[in-house]
This record gives C-alpha cells, structure tokens and sequence, in this order.
C-alpha cells in the first residue's frame, strides 16, 4: 500500500498548528482535519495517476495542499479540470461515510458533528479563487483557454495576492477577528508571492513541454506578429491546446510564414534569446 502513495511531505505550518494543538488540547480537531485533507489529496492523486501523470509529491497543509506534478500546462483541459475536481469530490464521500456513522452510532455524536463541520469548512476554503486551492486552479484553467497562457499566468497570481488582501481586510473590519483565518490568509499571501517571482520558470516549463510535443493541439491559430519582436515577445502570445504558425514581414517586406517549433528550436537549441524575428528568419 506504502509504494503506491506518492512522497507525502508536510509543511511547516501543519507541523505549528499540531504543536499548538497539543498544547492547547485540540488534538482530536487537528487529527480530524489532518484525514480530511488526506482523503481530499489522495483524489487529487488518484485521478491524476489514472491520467499517467508525474507526480513529485503531496505537500500536506492546513485546511488543504498541494500535488506537486510535472506538469506544466500542457495537459488537456479537460484532464486539469478532472484532477481539480477529484479533491473536492471527495469531501461528498466523507458526508456520506459520517452520516452513515451517524445512523449506525459509530462514532461519538459530538466527534461526528465536529468532522462534519471540518468538512464542510474545508470544502468551501478549498473552492475560493485563490492559487493554489482548487478554486484559484480551476479559474486558472479558465483563463488559460480564454486567454495567452503567459497573461493568465500573471492574472492569477495578481488576483490571487489582491483577493489574500481584500479578504484579510474585510475579515478584519466586519467579522470578529480569528487568528486561524488571519494565519491562513498571510500564508496564501506569501505562497502566492514566492510563485509570482518564479512564474517566468513556470512559464519557461510550458514552452519546453510544446518544444519537446508534449502539449494538446486542438486547433491551429496563426498569428500575425511585427519583425521587430523577441522570441520571449512572440511567446507570451501562445495559447494552450492551440499551435501556432507565426506571420510577419522580413526586412524585405516580405510575408514569411514560421511554424511556432523553429521558434521554439530557435530559443532553447540555438540561444537567440533577444534577437528579432526579421533577424533570426
């Protein structure tokens, strides 16, 4: 059973809050939530080992985590959505366990209601639109159909970093204050922070994954770009499940036609990293 589960890691803010579950007798709450995250990533992990995805690890934290994969938005959108939804999905499944346990008298009837509880919060935390929990993903599949996989990328990071603070404000001035949320939404803050200083390597991680074909090609889009654009420029266009032939004037003022893989080839094999298209074709 071991061998089939990924690299389970845990975070250090899961490792705090148990800590500070001992020492303020709360144990039994941590423990329940700490299952309720499990079984919520082992359907994240199912669905994407029946997919064939690489999986590096399951970061386990707080109210949620993270599998970690290797890849890197060059699956089809319908396979992210699938994977997305596999976590949230199970919280259905944990329902109808506890309120099976319920009818049957299994459990404590103040353990059940709290799981209950736990379960639900969980649910709902996971499904805000923030990267990364399962609502923030899912809106970032979104965008990446509806928009250059380079701009959703920066979408969602700046929204995300926005929504952190709008919410910590607001729960700050209108609700009672709760050092939990407060605790969470700065670590969001800071998870998304850190990501947004690694999105050009986030980025980069796609082009290679189109340059060595591992990309969904639902449509050809062509497009029609100026010659005095960089390679990096023409890029930040590219749209996911879509190939893309790239149109442009020469110095001469002639129309060439370049597929995006000489593009591409000219990037990571060649290295013209800030030379123009008139000039590399």
């Amino acid at each position: 059973m071991a061998s089939k589960l990924p690299p389970i890691h845990i975070h250090p803010v899961l490792l705090l809050f148990v800590i500070i579950s001992i020492l303020t007798g709360t144990f039994m709450e941590m423990m329940i939530i700490f299952t309720i995250v499990f079984i919520h990533e082992m359907g994240h992990y199912g669905m994407a080992k029946l997919y064939g995805w690489r999986i590096k690890r399951v970061m386990l934290w707080v109210f949620g985590g993270v599998m970690e994969t290797e890849e890197h938005g060059n699956r089809p959108v319908k396979e992210e959505i699938l994977v997305t939804l596999a976590g949230p999905i199970q919280h259905l499944f944990i329902f109808l366990c506890l309120f099976c346990m319920m009818k049957i008298n299994a459990l404590p009837g103040p353990v059940i209601e709290k799981a209950l509880f736990y379960n639900k919060t969980i649910l709902f935390f996971n499904l805000l639109t923030i990267w990364p929990l399962d609502g923030g993903k899912l809106f970032f599949i979104l965008l990446s159909r509806l928009l250059p996989f380079r701009k959703a990328l920066d979408f969602i990071f700046i929204f995300s970093l926005l929504s952190c603070a709008v919410l910590m404000i607001g729960h700050f001035f209108f609700y009672p204050f709760t050092l939990t949320f407060a605790f969470l939404m700065v670590f969001l803050f800071f998870e998304n922070r850190v990501e947004w200083k690694r999105r050009f390597y986030i980025f980069l991680r796609f082009l290679m994954g189109r340059y060595q074909g591992k990309h969904v090609v639902q449509k050809l889009e062509p497009l029609y770009l100026v010659g005095d654009l960089t390679l990096m420029e023409v890029f930040s266009r590219f749209k996911r499940e879509k190939k893309h032939q790239i149109i442009f004037r020469d110095r001469s003022d002639n129309l060439k036609r370049i597929d995006e893989t000489d593009c591409l080839h000219a990037y990571f094999q060649e290295k013209r990293y800030r030379e123009q298209l008139k000039e590399i074709f």
